[in-house]
């Protein structure tokens, strides 16, 4: 870095052991030619006085107001890095000022990098200070809070259900806060047995989101912890602002373990209510929430007992009273009832069908009979009881006019009673229709 500057003049007195003149470039140097320390230092402080005029923006962590000094110096931190700077100006420029910054503000600073050769230090020399205001902090935790949520950080699929009973509860607190007071009286009160791990950490200023994301990398580490609680009381947006730290909510992010965040009040909205798994409004409300109360499950369990009990007894009381309606049926009563009622109806059955029957050959005796008339009637049998005859001649034709035979032919002559041969000894034409 040095190299490029080569205008810095010699130091006037050169000591009378270095009869050699001194390397003009840093590359020149060696272990038997080096530079003594004040003109490194002067290359160093015309070098950096070379250096344009800049912004910055940090967090004030130290300063101590001196009226009568003529200067007033003040350290800026980085809020995402443990990088820190310091920065004097003119005590006449920081009485100017509108809004004197105080420690954990964050301010913007125009400063120009100054070198003090006589102490080998580095500081800013400022000549403008503003302090970012609420406005312009909300609009950056709303970008950050864009950016997260365009990583998933806040989906409700990451969201872990909380154990209904933890034996044990993390708790991330400010030293003797009234939130820690707040969790641990109204979980113990609600379930004596439960017991915490409790991390007192910085919850504001400028250690906040170091101490904070330790407390629950190592609470997330301990397989005994089953929630995580991490607990404040209220305060200004500034205040909050450590909770809305991209490495702090990340931090609450990784974790594994469920967690519970209880910051500020209702209205608080710190980015890492959005990456917990449940947010709880008041450090109060925390506490209801990881641990049950033990009266009222107490309450809850022998309701259901009461109504598990009414449940048995009404299903037991139904099915009894349908059993004794049951029994009281005259087929249970009197089971043959059913076996009487049947055979009669047997009985009437085969009574019908007797009657169906014998009406049936009565019918059918009769039509025979008149058939029977008939068939007699129109039988031939019946024409020769009447005294009629057939004549049959030898080839066995039936004689049925005169002109059939001749006289002298023989003839078969069939009576009602028997047969009889005959010969024909005449023959007469038949008479006239009369």
């Amino acid at each position: 870095m040095l190299d490029d500057v080569s205008d810095v003049s010699q130091p006037e007195a050169q000591p009378a052991a270095q009869p050699q003149p001194l390397p003009e470039l840093a590359r020149e140097t060696t272990a038997e030619r080096p530079w003594p320390v004040r003109l490194l230092s002067a290359k160093i402080r015309d070098y950096v006085a070379k250096m344009s005029t800049v912004w910055v923006e940090g967090q004030v962590v130290e300063h101590t107001y001196r009226p009568r000094a003529g200067m007033q110096f003040v350290t800026l931190r980085d809020t995402d890095a443990e990088v820190s700077l310091p920065v004097h100006m003119l005590t006449r420029i920081f009485e100017g000022l509108h809004h004197r910054p105080g420690v954990g503000d964050h301010v913007v600073v125009q400063a120009k990098p100054e070198f003090w050769v006589k102490t080998g230090r580095m500081s800013m020399r400022a000549t403008a200070l503003r302090q970012v205001g609420v406005g312009e902090l909300l609009a950056r935790i709303d970008q950050l809070r864009r950016v997260l949520a365009a990583e998933g950080l806040f989906d409700l699929d990451r969201k872990r259900p909380l154990p209904f009973l933890p034996a044990v509860v993390g708790l991330v607190c400010g030293r003797e806060s009234k939130a820690e007071h707040d969790v641990v009286v109204n979980a113990r009160a609600r379930w004596p047995q439960v017991r915490f791990e409790i991390r007192e950490v910085a919850v504001q200023g400028v250690d906040a989101v170091r101490e904070v994301s330790a407390a629950l990398a190592d609470l997330d580490a301990r397989p005994e912890v089953e929630v995580i609680v991490v607990a404040r009381g209220g305060g200004s947006v500034e205040d909050l602002l450590p909770f809305s730290n991209e490495a702090l909510v990340r931090a609450a992010a990784a974790c594994t373990t469920p967690l519970v965040s209880a910051i500020g009040h209702e209205t608080d909205a710190p980015l890492i209510d959005l990456v917990a798994d449940h947010r709880a409004s008041t450090p109060t409300d925390a506490a209801k929430c990881v641990v049950p109360d033990v009266a009222e499950e107490r309450q809850r369990l022998e309701h259901a007992r009461r109504r598990m009990r009414a449940a048995v007894t009404g299903r037991v009381e139904r099915e009894q009273h349908g059993l004794d309606a049951l029994w009281s049926r005259p087929v249970l009563a009197r089971p043959q009832t059913t076996i009487d009622a049947r055979e009669r109806e047997v009985a009437q059955h085969l009574r019908h069908a007797r009657h169906c029957l014998d009406a049936a050959l009565l019918r059918a005796a009769g039509e025979v009979g008149r058939l029977g008339a008939q068939v007699r009637a129109l039988s031939p049998q019946a024409t020769l009881e009447r005294g009629y005859a057939v004549v049959q001649r030898a080839d066995g034709h039936v004689v049925r006019a005169s002109r059939d035979v001749s006289p002298g032919d023989a003839v078969h002559v069939r009576v009602a009673e028997g047969a009889l041969d005959a010969a024909v000894t005449a023959t007469a034409p038949p008479a006239p229709p009369g």
